[in-house]
């Protein structure tokens, strides 16, 4: 597989000629909300439906007990 000159990272059979550039900039500057879970918490999320329904759950219980965002801690 031949490198481009121009740029050593693509490869010749890349084509984006066709591609409209700047597609997703808009929306990207606007702000992503992109989580990595851990391998071992994503065992029992296989998708974002799920992982959605586990937090609006957490979320429920959060309220009925009254806690306030900043009461929360956080773990880093």
């Amino acid at each position: 597989m031949k490198r481009m000159k121009d740029d050593p990272d693509l490869l010749e059979e890349y084509d984006f000629t066709g591609g409209d550039r700047g597609k997703h900039a808009q929306r990207y500057a606007e702000g992503t909300n992109v989580v990595v879970i851990d391998p071992d918490v994503a065992e029992y999320f296989p998708d974002r439906e799920s992982v959605n329904e586990a937090l609006r759950s957490l979320a429920a219980i959060i309220e009925k007990h009254g806690k306030s965002e900043g009461e929360l801690e956080t773990r880093t």
